[in-house]
């Protein structure tokens, strides 16, 4: 009796564990409107920088929001975003990392920011039916400074922002898509 009640548990666990959520074809279909009219903007939510002793001394220090750590930075609240409208993209997003080279003295300009027609735009589908957007883009405020960036959508509407930079370490954002109206 004992192994029957253990068994049944175990199989109750196993099951408990499953995932709750399953995509349904909506969700697919407004995804793939979505991107098919490349016009959306990403809320950006969390900041996942490379995790180096120096961010690890800032967390220590107590110097990042509440809620964060060296590896996950909060940043609801923070005035961010990621605009797509038709060949143009736009970003404005808060940088935690550290610079490797370049930059220029007394600057102010230390997010990353871009905006304007990229270069090498790809728009593909993956397995999972989400969406996988990749480009080259300069910064904005200086000449010297270029950015590679993946933009992972999910039918969910959740995203991943990966952005690599000639100047900066590699610096990843997680957040939420959310639809814009064409009169913008």
């Amino acid at each position: 009796m004992k192994r029957f009640v253990f068994f049944i548990s175990m199989i109750f666990i196993l099951l408990s564990c499953a995932s709750s959520k399953n995509i349904t074809q909506s969700e697919i279909d407004n995804l793939n409107a979505l991107i098919e009219s490349k016009t959306f903007e990403i809320e950006v939510e969390w900041a996942e920088p490379m995790v180096t002793y120096a961010m690890a001394q800032i967390a220590n220090a107590g110097l990042l929001p509440i809620g964060s750590n060296a590896g996950n930075i909060n940043l609801v609240g923070n005035s961010n975003f990621f605009k797509m409208k038709k060949d143009t993209v736009a970003a404005y997003l808060p940088y935690f990392g550290e610079r490797q080279m370049g930059g220029s003295y007394g600057s102010t300009d230390i997010g990353i920011e871009f905006e304007g027609t990229p270069e090498d735009l790809v728009i593909s589908e993956d397995k999972e039916n989400s969406y996988k957007i990749s480009f080259k883009i300069k910064d904005k405020n200086t000449s010297t400074e270029n950015y590679n960036v993946i933009v992972r959508v999910y039918p969910s509407l959740s995203s991943i922002i990966y952005v690599n930079s000639t100047q900066k370490n590699s610096i990843r954002y997680r957040g939420k898509v959310l639809k814009t109206s064409k009169e913008k």
